[in-house]
């Protein structure tokens, strides 16, 4: 039986995983798998809804990839444009590296507007995403938005009039808790490595690319990923249809006592506080091989507050929490060089199992930061309570 003894112990138990602080480094390792070996909330036994993809990542959708720029140096006292410095870029390809030909279906929605994700106002307009999408600190939103043109430009062709035309999506959550975030480090080399370097399977989670300054329920926050299998039947005897939906989270938000797992008010059997009172945000991505539309994307991004509320979290004025969901499906259907497309889609009267993935998935990938991340050094005394 999961008791509420029981739930502290192990939310104390994650907080203690990996506890050996990373060796400071400008880039975080490349590759097809992680590095080392770490405990997700999940195999410590903690009940969560739903069966997970093979990874357990957004990138159990297939075609999506992850890359990341960490950023970490120096510790103590701030000291404006010399550090510490505790940020990244993360980024994150529909497609992977045929994002730019090949846009996705896309949504979006905003349930608390205290924050940035540039390029929405055309994916809301168009209904479909056209490129990767960059997560960072808020003070950097502007040198990310830059460095995907050029990086575009320098990856890619010409759209088809000849047009150089790009409105690049671009998140943020703000990380100057732990990092120099007027200090302007991140770089537009710093955005191309986490695009060249994206790749599908296992990904880092925790304290890496943009999640790396970032603080979720007063504890070391950072970047989380969960995805969840399902089958949808037209009928009881019908064969089941099965799809992947799978979550990617930049997790900056919530207050100490806000904190429930399993339903258990975990964050109040454990004393403190960084700050006095919510300030953070958390950007939600959201991916699916299913094949749904611009406005059924858009009601699954709906989907990930009810995600977010099972966390705790009760989405604060101060609070920017915008979240994207897009399919990968319906291949080459932007191509103007027909009239019409055959176009596949999933009826609403049978989406319910994938609103139920998205929530179930979403209340997963906010508990893997406390798990995955190394104890913050950087900012003192800030660090110091956390």
């Amino acid at each position: 039986m999961f008791t509420r003894s029981t739930s502290t112990l192990l939310f104390l138990l994650l907080l203690s995983l990996d506890s050996q602080a990373r060796e400071p480094q400008k880039y975080s390792p490349a590759g097809s798998t992680t590095k080392t070996a770490t405990v997700r909330a999940r195999d410590l036994g903690v009940p969560f809804e739903g069966t997970p993809g093979k990874f357990n990542t957004i990138t159990d959708v297939a075609g999506v990839e992850v890359g990341y720029a960490t950023l970490i140096s120096g510790e103590g006292a701030l000291k404006v444009g010399e550090g510490p410095v505790r940020t990244g870029v993360t980024a994150i390809l529909p497609r992977g590296h045929y994002s730019l030909s090949d846009p996705v279906y896309a949504g979006v929605f905003n349930l608390n507007g205290n924050g940035e994700m540039t390029g929405t106002a055309w994916v809301e307009e168009s209904g479909f995403l056209e490129g990767p999408i960059v997560i960072t600190n808020t003070h950097s939103v502007g040198v990310a938005r830059d460095a995907v043109i050029a990086w575009r430009i320098k990856s890619g062709a010409a759209d088809k009039t000849g047009s150089w035309w790009s409105l690049p999506v671009v998140a943020e959550t703000w990380d100057g808790w732990l990092n120099d975030v007027n200090g302007f480090h991140v770089k537009p080399e710093h955005v191309a490595h986490a695009l060249d370097t994206a790749h599908g399977g296992a990904i880092e989670e925790g304290s890496v690319g943009g999640g790396t300054g970032m603080i979720c329920y007063e504890f070391k926050g950072g970047n989380g990923t969960a995805s969840r299998k399902v089958d949808i039947k037209e009928k009881k005897d019908a064969a089941a249809h099965s799809f992947t939906v799978g979550v990617f989270v930049q997790a900056n938000c919530g207050r100490r006592p806000q904190l429930t797992i399993a339903g258990v008010s975990v964050g109040k059997e454990i004393p403190g506080e960084v700050y006095p009172k919510e300030t953070g945000s958390i950007i939600i991505v959201i991916a699916t091989d299913a094949p749904l539309l611009p406005h059924q994307l858009k009601r699954l991004a709906r989907r990930a507050s009810l995600g977010l509320a099972r966390t705790g979290s009760v989405s604060g004025n101060g609070s920017g929490d915008l979240f994207l969901a897009f399919s990968t499906a319906n291949p080459g259907v932007w191509n103007a060089d027909q009239v019409t497309h055959a176009v596949e889609t999933v009826p609403n009267d049978l989406m319910d199992p994938l609103f139920a993935a998205t929530v179930q998935s979403v209340d997963d990938g906010p508990r893997q930061p406390p798990c995955r991340s190394p104890p913050a050094q950087s900012l003192a005394p800030i660090t110091e309570k956390i």
